[in-house]
């Protein structure tokens, strides 16, 4: 079921989510749900607080990044299978040296800036069927979960941005908060008001 995005300054993207067990309710649906909503908007990576819930579970899905013709034979073949359900993660360790990526966020619709985050992390997380697993991740990879990492933490890309950058934001963010936007996807906007 595709469910609506929710937007840049509502309060639950800015908690930080709690954990879950097996037991969650309804969590291979909540799981199925998120695949869809993420497809739908043409992400490639989904918090849980995206879509309403504060909990510490997101999913991915580095392929569209396969057919990058800026990124070597390698990377390009391992993002093609990299797909992963993050329930309960724990980044270990930040490795490797600071980058800049152009990154974007469906909850913040038409905006990109360029991101510092550090090439490779190891984390341990449980996927879909509650199995503990501990991996190392480099390149875009490591950077995807870093952003999705970032939301059940309760931050956002435009955290990690200089305060010239963030004024300089100001005006689309609140713009994108009262649903002054035409997204092409489902969306719930904080502060929308309606007329009439």
């Amino acid at each position: 079921m595709i469910l609506p995005i929710v937007a840049y300054g509502d309060p639950v993207l800015k908690k930080k989510a709690v954990p879950i067990d097996r037991k969650h309710p309804n969590l291979k649906q909540f799981i199925n749900s998120m695949w869809d909503t993420m497809y739908a908007a043409n992400g490639v990576g989904l918090a849980a607080p995206q879509i309403g819930e504060s909990i510490r579970l997101f999913v991915v899905d580095g392929s569209p990044f396969s057919r990058d013709n800026n990124l070597d034979s390698v990377e390009k073949h391992e993002l093609k299978t990299f797909k992963r359900v993050f329930i309960n993660p724990n980044i270990i360790s930040y490795s490797g040296p600071q980058e800049a990526f152009n990154e974007g966020c469906l909850s913040i619709p038409d905006v990109r800036e360029d991101v510092m985050r550090q090439t490779t992390i190891e984390i341990e997380y449980y996927n879909e069927n509650f199995k503990h697993i501990t991996e190392e991740f480099s390149g875009i990879a490591a950077r995807i979960i870093q952003h999705e990492y970032d939301h059940i933490e309760g931050l956002l890309f435009t955290d990690r941005l200089g305060s010239l950058k963030k004024k300089l934001l100001k005006t689309k963010l609140a713009q994108i908060s009262r649903g002054k936007i035409s997204p092409d996807y489902l969306m719930r906007f904080p502060n929308k008001t309606s007329i009439g």
